[in-house]
């Protein structure tokens, strides 16, 4: 379960006024936890995990939305 603790160890990370470079270490670093989870899922089909992922997953997509900018409007 070690997996488990560095998904809580990096929801607690500070993620505000990162840089660019940044931001992208954390994006990757939460799809290798997601995809880690998703494997122990498979097998326990603890609601525990799944909890943990959706709440990896709603930071990464936070972080890939910064990433991204706004969009331009003409």
């Amino acid at each position: 379960m070690d997996l488990i603790k560095k998904a809580l160890e990096f929801e607690n990370r500070k993620k505000s006024s990162l840089s660019t470079s940044q931001r992208v270490e954390f994006s990757r670093e939460a799809k290798a936890l997601i995809l880690g989870l998703n494997e122990i899922y498979k097998e326990k089909k603890d609601e525990e995990i799944m909890d943990v992922m959706k709440r990896l997953t709603a930071i990464k997509q936070k972080i890939e939305k910064r990433l991204k900018g706004r969009p331009i409007s003409d």
